[in-house]
């Protein structure tokens, strides 16, 4: 079947109910507009928090389908950027990212290896990082980003870990005292949002073939969703993957709270990163599974 629209809206998620990660990726790239890419340089933001098995990490499998995609359009130079909470090339050589690169021709950047100046300090008087924060140079060197998120409950103050959230991965770790800044912080899901402000994906992917519905970022109850949401949204993609934690059944912050009354989504509209309600989301289908699904979580998102 061709695209089919799920309520009219200014925010378009694409959402895909499929088991093969592979196919779901490709999917994922029918639904949305994909930036040209040909000739170009693209960046890739995995969420490499830990090696954990998906959805504690990004599955090896959409990885390796995204970057064959980008490859498949002609993408010129095509980089892996990430810092995770571990030691980061501990993470990535568990996970045999450098095996993948090195087979695919695709070069590593790791955020905890940037030099001063390889980074850039973001600070805004109306943010609530005491001194601000840096993040990598090259952000802003690319001519394209897309981040691959998963879907997760957080249980260290989160509440959710999916678009928003893994904005966290882009500020260097090594050196600095940034997370301990963060997590100390009663203000953490407000600064979590902030972030988001120093750099704009063209794309997010965000992985549900596997979901934690309690626990989380690493371990938790792990339950097979079968979902994938794309978008460039990311408000509208965090509150899409919510909207999915409260079908499969999830923890109290995320059941008995209304999707747009959680933290990181309020600081998100206040600083303009996205939609404001769930009227303006357009959920995009393609399959008749996905459709059943879509429905379902349509409504789940107008009882909000």
């Amino acid at each position: 079947m061709s695209k089919l629209e799920i309520n009219k809206g200014s925010a378009r998620v694409g959402l895909i109910k499929e088991s093969n990660r592979k196919k779901a990726v490709q999917q994922a790239l029918e639904l949305t507009t994909l930036p040209r890419v040909k000739g170009k340089k693209v960046l890739i933001k995995p969420n490499f928090n830990t090696a954990d098995p998906s959805p504690g990490s990004t599955h090896n499998d959409s990885l390796i389908s995204l970057i064959d995609e980008l490859q498949k359009r002609g993408a010129h130079k095509i980089l892996i950027g990430e810092r995770s909470a571990p030691n980061t090339r501990d993470v990535m050589e568990k996970k045999g990212i450098f095996t993948i690169a090195k087979e695919k021709g695709v070069k590593i950047i790791n955020f905890d290896e940037l030099k001063t100046d390889e980074l850039i300090h973001f600070q805004r008087e109306d943010i609530h990082w005491e001194n601000g924060f840096h993040f990598p140079r090259i952000f802003q060197e690319v001519d394209h980003i897309i981040a691959m998120a998963c879907l997760k409950t957080h249980q260290y103050g989160g509440v959710f870990s999916m678009a928003l959230k893994l904005a966290v991965g882009i500020i260097p770790n090594e050196g600095t005292n940034y997370m301990q800044e963060l997590h100390n912080s009663p203000h953490m899901r407000k600064m979590i949002a902030e972030i988001n402000l120093a750099y704009k994906p063209d794309l997010y992917i965000i992985d549900g073939v596997d979901a934690f519905v309690t626990g989380g970022p690493a371990k938790g109850e792990r339950v097979q969703a079968n979902v994938t949401l794309v978008g460039e949204d990311r408000i509208a993609l965090d509150a899409t993957g919510i909207a999915v934690l409260k079908e499969l059944g999830s923890k109290p912050e995320i059941m008995d709270n209304p999707i747009f009354s959680q933290e990181q989504l309020i600081r998100a509209r206040e600083l303009g990163l996205g939609i404001s309600g769930p009227e303006a989301i357009e959920l995009i289908v393609k399959t008749d599974a996905s459709v059943t699904y879509a429905e379902k979580i349509r409504g789940i998102l107008d009882q909000e």
